[in-house]
């Protein structure tokens, strides 16, 4: 099968650090070429695969502070996907709205996997596209009263054997937060649930410009260094570590997280997480056996005394057997082969029709 995936040029494949769409993407591609799969991955020249790369720029956009316009070398890769649309059997977007238009003026299937969220703005774009196939990450993310052309779910999966398990968490115990520090992911709410319940919190997670105030005046004053600690971002060993060596990880989202691969990468190295019941958490998180499901800080406060009941190996089990990378890889290989299906059966229908005619 000719393959190409599309990845967002902000960051590199796979991220050195924050990206979790680039991981995925990363991790899928790769898996696809063991598959025996013949890939070709558009995205940041600095991305490292095992598929054939194609960029329009030599390294991340967020890297690259002579860019005024991200958005010129946006159109460049899609114009450079598009017009090599009959190379391939399939097209895979991980872009969002970006590539919807082009997609339709080809032959060549393109599904689209949908990381993000819908906005009043965006779903004018998806609804005049609502017949292209789409992948949602979670059952939660889905809107049907968009009408898309749902073809599957396939939930986000990573490398578990690439995670040290902690059997028990490091001396003394403390809570774990990793995200981007903004009110959706909820950091504010992390310093709550620690200072109220008198343990000590390490954050970690990149501050975007549009979050800097926010972070500014609801994170920065508690960081004291002691009881509230702040890492930066964090590469893949020290986010294992630290979520590894945690008593438990807070997830206190704001928002409706259309999945969140930092609960998988925590229950991965053996740490359950206390997360808010919204968005997908319940479809990633056992209530009660990885960790817990709260609907507020009062909650997530109660179930901090509950976690020392889990077991951590039950976490890395369940996302072992629910959250691979090969699980994730054969969902969409499945995707593919009822797309190319669809083509073809099209096509032969089409052949019949014109030698009737």
């Amino acid at each position: 099968m000719k393959i190409a995936q599309i990845a967002p040029l902000w960051e590199r494949v796979p991220p050195p650090a924050y990206g979790g769409i680039e991981l995925v993407v990363g991790l899928l591609t790769d898996e696809l070429v063991r598959r025996g799969h013949e890939v070709t991955l558009f995205a940041s020249g600095d991305s490292l695969t095992l598929a054939k790369l194609i960029s329009v720029h030599p390294r991340a956009l967020r890297l690259d502070s002579t860019i005024r316009d991200s958005s010129i070398y946006e159109f460049l890769q899609i114009a450079s996907v598009y017009e090599k649309a009959a190379d391939f059997d399939i097209i895979h977007s991980h872009m969002g709205v970006a590539t919807l238009t082009s997609a339709n003026l080809v032959t060549t299937p393109t599904v689209h996997t949908l990381h993000g969220i819908f906005t009043p703005d965006n779903e004018k774009i998806f609804k005049h596209c609502r017949k292209q196939p789409y992948i949602s990450i979670s059952n939660s993310q889905k809107e049907p009263r968009l009408g898309l052309n749902y073809v599957d779910t396939v939930y986000n999966g990573i490398d578990v054997s690439s995670y040290e398990f902690y059997p028990q968490p490091t001396e003394p115990s403390y809570l774990a937060f990793l995200g981007r520090m903004s009110p959706e992911k909820g950091p504010h709410l992390a310093i709550e649930i620690a200072k109220k319940t008198g343990r000590k919190l390490k954050l970690a997670g990149k501050v975007d410009l549009v979050d800097w105030e926010y972070f500014e005046q609801k994170v920065k004053p508690h960081i004291d260094g002691q009881q509230i600690e702040y890492l930066g971002e964090a590469n893949h060993l020290q986010k294992n570590a630290l979520m590894g060596g945690a008593y438990a990880t807070l997830f206190p989202i704001t928002w409706r997280e259309p999945f969140g691969l930092v609960m998988v990468e925590s229950m991965a190295s053996g740490t359950p997480v206390i997360a808010m019941r919204m968005g997908s958490t319940a479809e990633v998180i056992v209530n009660g056996e990885t960790g817990f499901l709260c609907d507020n800080v009062e909650e997530c406060i109660n179930a901090i005394d509950q976690v020392r009941s889990l077991n951590r190996y039950a976490c890395r089990q369940y996302v072992e057997e629910h959250f691979s990378v090969q699980q994730m890889t054969d969902g969409y290989e499945a995707v593919y082969q009822k797309l190319i299906a669809e083509k073809l059966a099209q096509q032969n229908g089409f052949s019949r029709t014109a030698l009737v005619s």
